[in-house]
This record gives C-alpha cells, structure tokens and sequence, in this order.
C-alpha cells in the first residue's frame, strides 16, 4: 500500500478528488508519522488529532455527497504559530503567550478552514519570529531532519522540519527576513514568500509590520503554487493588502515543469555570492545556472550594490518595529502576568517582571536595540538612514529588473550548522540571512528550492527573485528547474525519508 505521507499535495489531492483515499485516512497517516518522529525533530508544539480528523471527515462526507470541493480539500496542513488559530494554541513560540487561545482566526487560516483542509497543530519557531535556527524558541529547539544535531534554520524551522520529515504535506510559514526560504534551504524543501501584501497579515501576531510576510512550505514548486493560491489575495482587514488576484501561479508551475525556458533572461546577483559562501553550495548554484541555460534560459551578470548594506538596515528597522509591535505584551490583557515578588504592585512593576521572565534573550535584544534606535535624538542617524538605505536596495531591485525577468542567488550562504553552534555570537546568526533580507526590504516576491546537496551531504537552496506582483514568474522558472534537477539528487522530492534517529524514518 502506498505510504500517503510520501505523496506530494497534489498527488494526494488528486487521489482524494478520485475518491482512491479518504482525508481520514490521509489525515491519520500523517498523525501516525507526527506520533513516530516528533520525539526527534520536535517540528510542533501543539498537535490538533481531534480537530484535524473532525475536518477530514466532514470533507469525505461533502465529497461523498456529490459537493465540488476546493483542489486540495481533506490534505493536512500545518501552521506556523505565529499565525492566530480560534480554539488553538497561538504562542509565537513565547512564553509571554503560553496557553494562549485566540477568539478569531487569521484571514488565511479562515481561507484553510473554507477550502476544508484538516490543520494538523502549530509549528515551533523562534520567538516571535526572531531568529535563524528556531534556537529561540521559548519551547525547546527543533531538530533538522537530515540530521538531528543540527538547526532547521529560522524562525520558521518548525514548518520546514515538518515538510521535510514527512510529518505534513504542506505548512504555512512567515518570512520577515528569510524565515521562510531560509529554512527551506538547509531542509530540503520549497518555500516562498509572496510580493508584500498579496497574502493577508490579518491575525500574525506582528513582528516587524513592514516586512512580514506569510506563505508556503512545501516539498514542490507545484504544491507551493497550489497553496499560493488558496491563500492570496485581497483582504479589506489588511491596511496593506493589494487588490490584485491570486491566480495563475499553478498555470506557470505546469508550464515551468516543462522545462523550457526560452526567452527568459536570468539574472545573478554579484553582491550574493563569493565570500562566506560554503564551497559546496556556489558549486551547486553553478550547476543550476548551467541546467537554467540547458533549458534556454539567458544568463547574465547585475550588480545591486546598495544590498551590501541590507544587512546592517534591517537591523534597525525589525528591531524599531519589533520593539512598537511587542509593547502590548505588557502583563496587563492577555497572556503572563508575572507580579513582583515584593513591594507595591503597580502597572510599571508587574510589566517589568512579566517582560522580564516572559521573553527571551534574543528578543530582549531586539526590543533594546529598536528602543534605542527610535530614541530621541537618534532616530534620523539610524531608522531614518536605514530607510533611506531601503530606498537605495529598492531602486538596485528596479534596475536589475530591467535588464532580467528574474533574479538568483543562494539563498543561504551555508548549510545548516549545528545546534549551538553560533547562540553566543549574534552576527554569525543574523549573516544566514544576507541573502534573503533584500526582499524583504523591497516587498518583492522570491523563492528557496533544493538543488542538491554540499559535500558535507546536507541541502543547499537556490533563491529566485522576481518584481512586484509578478510572483508567477518564481513558479515558472522554479518548476523547470525543479524538473532539471529531479533526478540529480536524493532529497524528499524523490520520496526518499531524511534519516531520523532511531530508525523512526
């Protein structure tokens, strides 16, 4: 019998829309594998058997009746806790919220519940979304599936460890600053984050609102398309949110996969890449661009030379926003309330003692460092040149867009480290980033795929970037080379488990 949690999504939905397999059966295979992995790879922190296998059973009943459904309803999904779920845990992988439950659901995973696929659990991450390794996580780490030692990349780690485990065939992940692509990276997977605004932030607990972003985890370009869809478009809940459609991304993901890319210019980021670049993945990068000329792709060189300065940017920016978007966590409305142990208790004191237990070092951090930078007397030396840097990175992406179609890089500079590894050096953490920041910065749309493994036998990711509300265009060339490398390497796309320890794979 087929093992269901290997299928893609849309394998597993067409066998659900043929009526092959049920969503119970579906939904259960996929608990089965949570309940036999999660000791090792602590993807979720919290597990929703009764809720997802009450959905699948509603949607077998629908389908049974003869209804039209959504694609992909009765396939699992799993949800980044950063993203607000009614009568689920929503934690931001936060002390400061444990044992929060909301009372409304964010406008996608009301748009998950009306196409009437079964929600697995909440995903770990760092805390609130602040990190690169899921190492912040007020709830212990997740382990990386490819190997247990070490990180499953941030904040979205938990999302990206459960694709890649076989523990759910898609999830929803939030990318800030690559916390998305990133993780999708060093586990093997696809991950995207969509043009900004084109995926409603309407109920993500915020971290920096200018930047954030929600999207797809997958095991393929295709599925990511599909979720894409179901996810996207225009909320009248969102200040941000744009009027245009989510439509024909799954169109330019069966066009992409075959594997003709005629016509299309391709263009490589010089600021990302060389330097600090692991040996291992600049050589899978060149072997990409060799496959993306094979299927004639025109590949040329472009310079954005204000991205040597993101980095250093939107460590300004995320923490002056971070340290707005976390004052209402204040001990006072909702989740821990830590009173002093002695003394008055007065509203200062009992935030003080609840900011204090309740957050974690690297949030703290971010909280001191966007305090200060709003300051007065220092908000135009830093915020205010870090957003003129923003313009600069903005107009490098306009430039560069007029001389390609799209853009790529790796995605991360390395493969994933171990855990531990670089807790006690904050720029070592935050460098894993340097080449999924610029989008963020920009508000343009960009996608990790696997393409094969470095000689330490751990993934690399390719990055492609695309304008403004041309997400289709990371569909088309992602799914051809997606097909180029099929065969090339042995990831999750082959069906073939990460090993986990214990035999559990």
């Amino acid at each position: 019998m087929t093992d269901l949690t290997r299928l893609t999504a849309a394998e597993l939905a067409e066998r659900l829309t043929a009526r092959e397999v049920t969503s119970v059966e579906a939904t259960q295979a996929h608990l089965d594998r949570i309940d036999a992995v999660e000791p090792a790879v602590h993807a979720f922190l919290h597990v929703a058997d009764t809720e997802a296998l009450a959905t699948a059973a509603d949607v077998d009943a629908r389908r049974a009746a003869g209804e039209e459904l959504h694609p992909l309803a009765g396939v699992p999904i799993a949800v980044k806790d950063v993203v607000v779920t009614r009568g689920l845990p929503t934690t931001a992988g936060s002390r400061i919220l444990e044992g929060w439950v909301p009372p409304y659901d964010a406008t996608l995973v009301e748009r998950i519940k009306a196409a009437g696929l079964p929600i697995l659990g909440k995903t770990n991450m760092d805390e609130f979304a602040m990190g690169s390794s899921t190492e912040h996580s007020g709830y212990g780490n997740t382990h990386n599936p490819w190997d247990l030692e070490r990180i499953p990349g941030g904040s979205g780690g938990g999302s990206a460890a459960a694709v890649a485990a076989y523990e759910a065939p898609l999830a929803i992940g939030t990318d800030t600053g690559g916390s998305i692509r990133q993780p999708a990276a060093v586990t093997g997977t696809v991950g995207v984050k969509p043009t900004y605004g084109s995926v409603s932030r309407y109920g993500l607990v915020a971290l920096a609102s200018s930047l954030d972003q929600a999207g797809p985890c997958t095991r393929t370009v295709l599925d990511s398309a599909l979720l894409h869809e179901l996810i996207g478009g225009h909320d009248p809940r969102d200040s941000t949110s744009l009027t245009d459609p989510a439509t024909g991304y799954v169109a330019a993901a069966r066009e992409g996969a075959a594997g003709d890319l005629r016509g299309v210019r391709v263009g490589v980021i010089r600021e990302l890449q060389g330097e600090g670049y692991q040996p291992g993945v600049i050589a899978r990068f060149e072997e990409s661009l060799d496959a993306l000329r094979t299927a004639g792709a025109d590949i040329v060189e472009v310079s954005c030379p204000s991205f040597a300065y993101a980095l250093a940017a939107y460590y300004l920016i995320l923490p002056a926003e971070a340290s707005s978007n976390l004052a209402k966590f204040d001990g006072m409305r909702f989740g821990l309330r830590v009173e002093p142990s002695e003394g008055p208790v007065t509203a200062e004191r009992v935030m003080a003692a609840t900011r204090g237990q309740g957050f974690g070092d690297e949030v703290k951090r971010r909280i001191i460092l966007g305090t200060y930078a709003l300051s007065a007397g220092y908000y135009d030396a830093y915020y205010g040149s870090a957003q003129k840097v923003r313009t600069l990175i903005q107009r490098d992406f306009a430039a560069a867009f007029e001389q390609t179609d799209v853009l790529v890089s790796p995605t991360a500079p390395t493969t994933a480290f171990k855990l531990g590894e670089k807790l006690d050096d904050p720029l070592a953490m935050y460098l894993n980033d340097v080449a999924t920041i610029p989008a963020n910065l920009a508000g343009v749309p960009g996608m990790s795929l696997p393409n094969g493994l470095s000689d330490d036998g751990l993934p690399v990711g390719f990055q492609i970037l695309a304008p403004a509300r041309e997400d289709a265009r990371l569909y088309r060339v992602g799914a051809a080379l997606e097909a180029l490398l099929e065969t090339s390497w042995e990831g999750p796309l082959l069906g073939r488990a990460p090993e986990l320890a214990g035999g559990a794979a």
